[in-house]
C-alpha cells in the first residue's frame, strides 16, 4: 500500500510548456498484443512525437513482465510518461492526450448528436463489450462447468456487435461520418471479437470497418512502431501468438 501511495504522490499533472522547454517526449510503455496499440495509433493520428518502450508477454502465461511494475504499481500496459506525469488506463490516456495535444482534433463538437454518440462509444468500449469479452475468455478456461454462463455472455456480445453494426449504417464511423477518437477506443474490442471468431456473416459493415481502420496510414505506422500485432490482419502472421478464446 505504501508503494502505491508513494507512486500517486510522485505523479503530478504535467505542463506542456514545461515539457517543451525541457525537450521531453511522451514515452509509451507498450505491451505486445494489448490495448497499448490504441495509444500508439492515437499518437500517430495526432502526429505527436513519442518514444516506445516495448515489453513482451510471457510466452507461457501470456502475462505482462514484472518489469512493468517499476513503471506503475499494477504492472499493466499501457502506461505513458509525459514529463513528470505517469498515467495508466488507456481510456484516461486517450482523453489526456486529446486534451493536451489534440487541439480540438478527433472529438466531435460539443452539443452535437455526434458528440453524444462519441461519449457513448468511448465508455462502451471498456465498460460493456470488453468486459464481456474478457469474461468469455476466462469462462472458456473453466471448462464444462461454465458452459451455461459462457453461452449467456456470448449472447450479450452478439447483441453488442449487432449494435455496432447498426451504428455503422449511420455514418461509417463510431460517432458519425468523421473519424474520431471513439474509433481508436473501440478498435481493440472489435479486433478482439473478430479474433475470437464472434464477428460473423451478419456483421458485413463491421468487417469492412475493421479493414478500413487497419488500412489507415496512422494505424500502419503504429504497427510499425509497436511491432506485429496478433489482432491486426496484416501483421498477425509475424506476431507472438495470443491464446484464441475457445467456443
Amino acid at each position: 500500500m505504501q508503494e502505491i501511495a508513494d507512486w500517486v504522490a510522485m505523479s503530478p499533472i504535467s505542463d506542456d510548456r514545461n515539457n517543451e522547454r525541457a525537450g521531453t517526449m511522451i514515452v509509451v510503455h507498450h505491451l505486445n498484443n494489448s490495448r497499448s496499440q490504441r495509444v500508439l495509433w492515437l499518437l500517430e493520428e495526432l502526429n505527436t512525437p513519442y518514444r516506445v518502450e516495448t515489453y513482451r508477454r510471457d510466452a507461457k502465461t501470456n502475462l505482462a513482465p514484472s518489469e512493468l511494475r517499476a513503471v506503475h504499481p499494477l504492472g499493466k500496459s499501457p502506461v505513458i510518461q509525459d514529463g513528470d506525469l505517469v498515467l495508466a488506463e488507456s481510456g484516461a490516456i486517450i482523453e489526456y492526450l486529446l486534451e493536451r495535444h489534440g487541439n480540438g482534433r478527433l472529438v466531435p463538437a460539443r452539443g452535437t448528436n455526434e458528440h453524444v454518440r462519441y461519449l457513448h462509444w468511448m465508455h462502451f468500449a471498456e465498460g460493456t463489450i470488453m468486459l464481456h469479452l474478457v469474461a468469455r475468455l476466462y469462462l472458456g478456461r473453466v471448462g464444462d462447468a461454465a458452459k451455461t454462463m459462457q453461452a449467456r455472455v456470448e449472447g450479450m456480445i452478439g447483441d453488442e456487435l449487432d449494435l455496432v453494426e447498426a451504428e455503422l449504417t449511420r455514418g461509417g464511423h463510431m460517432a458519425g461520418a468523421e473519424f474520431s477518437a471513439a474509433d481508436v477506443q473501440m478498435m481493440f474490442p472489435l479486433e478482439f471479437a473478430a479474433f475470437a471468431r464472434l464477428v460473423d456473416a451478419r456483421h458485413a459493415r463491421l468487417r469492412d470497418y475493421l479493414a478500413r481502420m487497419q488500412a489507415r496510414p496512422a494505424y500502419r505506422r503504429a504497427v510499425d512502431r509497436g511491432g506485429a500485432d496478433a489482432f491486426d490482419a496484416a501483421s498477425a502472421h509475424d506476431a507472438a501468438p495470443f491464446p484464441r478464446p475457445s467456443r
